[in-house]
């Protein structure tokens, strides 16, 4: 292509995707930052358009082609291309298989954008994709990139099923996005753009709950997908630990030893040391703490069973478990269905082993903080540190903050975190997190 024919396409090119943008912006003034966010670039390897998180990858005979077909279809791969941005899928694969993320990406975006009631967007929505919305919708309330990953690694696939979704849900190349480094973190230029992104998408999010009271039905559903992703994210090991308490236990503290002392007393009289380590040490390990478990119907008894797991494992480290502890594990539904105390490693583990799991009925949250304030009035607790409470997010919770830290835990792909008071903690947990422990244990917790 001669250099004179490049610039025309280029130009070209370019008016097409600054077209796509302006009709974008004109239905979804919201997304204003996110759409002004990329630049365009031609490039003759690209399959019709692909984003690297900073400029759009063109190949201008393909693009002019498409514009020419329909111009909705072009909006779309150019809507399509902000949200994988907008969502970060470019830098958050990790380890993953990249067919089966790619996949997962493009479900994800294509069930955002087929909910758009946009004039500039809008298609029929061909009976699989249905088909296969429905099927996503029921393992989970949010239709996010993680969760479909998931659910299709579950689903097993054979290859020529997974050949027939890729084509039913193709859209942008994929070829553009950075990779992870070899032990799957991400290198410098992975995090820029991440951070780059995130914030886009939490100034999105603040611009859309701003003027929420003229959003359409369809127009909050892409608000939530967005307040999903842009929840944060931590280590729930790392997290629990904070729940410890500082306390003496007899072990060696080889942190406040003087060995110079030690070795000198051996050279002056050949075997009395003129010191010995002390025989106790403070530490930080959970002591008194409440776990609460949502099990009314709304709560998935695979979600209950993984959390409990992961909790489970993190308990019986030694450096986060005292010997003897008072952990109550309380069950409730829309009433305190079950109260088990720990008291050290083997009782928990028996609990483990021979679980059921009661309720069913609907949720309502105070009955267990009333049940805790009734074992505190009667002496059960020294220290009560905190209560961890397991749920969707979907009912009543009671209208003071009592004086001891409370969190409230979701699972990523099946939480509603809108009516959780200001003064509790929230965190989402991540699948990934806790399926190893769920599978572990999946044959020794009974559900009832």
């Amino acid at each position: 292509m001669s250099k004179e024919l490049t610039e025309k396409w280029d130009r070209i090119g370019k008016e097409i995707l600054g077209t796509a943008r302006n009709e974008l912006y004109l239905n979804m003034r919201f997304l204003d930052l996110a759409l002004g966010s990329l630049s365009c670039q031609l490039d003759t390897g690209a399959r019709v358009a692909g984003t690297d998180g900073y400029a759009v990858h063109f190949e201008p005979y393909a693009l002019a082609e498409l514009y020419q077909t329909d111009r909705r279809y072009l909006n779309r791969l150019y809507l399509h291309m902000v949200f994988h941005c907008l969502f970060r899928h470019l830098t958050r694969r990790g380890n993953r298989k990249s067919d089966y993320w790619n996949l997962a990406c493009d479900i994800a975006m294509e069930s955002v954008i087929d909910g758009l009631n946009k004039r500039s967007v809008r298609r029929a929505v061909e009976p699989e994709r249905k088909e296969i919305y429905d099927l996503l919708s029921g393992r989970m309330k949010v239709l996010t990139a993680e969760g479909i990953y998931r659910a299709l690694m579950e689903l097993r696939l054979t290859e020529e099923q997974k050949e027939r979704l890729e084509a039913l849900f193709l859209v942008d190349d994929h070829s553009f996005w950075p990779g992870n480094d070899e032990n799957g973190g991400q290198p410098p230029a992975m995090e820029a753009l991440e951070h780059k992104w995130r914030d886009i998408s939490e100034k999105t999010q603040t611009g859309m709950e701003t003027f929420g009271r003229d959003q359409s039905r369809d127009e909050e559903s892409l608000l939530e997908q967005i307040r999903v992703q842009n929840q944060k994210r931590q280590d729930y090991r790392a997290f629990l630990r904070k729940f410890a308490v500082l306390r003496e236990e007899m072990q060696i503290d080889t942190d406040s030893f003087d060995y110079g002392f030690y070795s000198y007393g051996l050279r002056l009289y050949g075997n009395m040391p003129l010191i010995e380590p002390q025989e106790f040490k403070e530490v930080q390990k959970i002591q008194d703490f409440v776990i609460a478990i949502d099990t009314s119907m709304s709560c998935s008894g695979d979600l209950v069973k993984a959390f409990l797991s992961e909790t489970y494992g993190v308990l019986l480290e030694t450096e986060s478990f005292f010997k003897k502890v008072n952990i109550h594990v309380i069950q409730c539904d829309e009433k305190v269905q079950s109260d088990v105390k720990i008291t050290c490693r083997e009782e928990l583990e028996d609990y483990m082993a021979n679980m059921e799991i009661r309720g069913g009925g609907g949720t309502d949250f105070r009955p267990v903080f009333a049940y805790v304030e009734q074992l505190r009035e009667a002496g059960a607790f020294d220290r009560l540190k905190g209560l961890l409470y397991f749920t969707d997010g979907y009912g009543i919770f009671p209208a003071r903050k009592p004086d001891y830290d409370v969190a409230f835990l979701f699972m990523e792909e099946d939480y509603s975190d809108r009516a959780v008071p200001p003064w509790a903690i929230r965190l989402v947990l991540q699948p990934e997190d806790v399926e190893e422990q769920g599978k572990r244990l999946d044959k020794d917790i009974r559900f009832v």
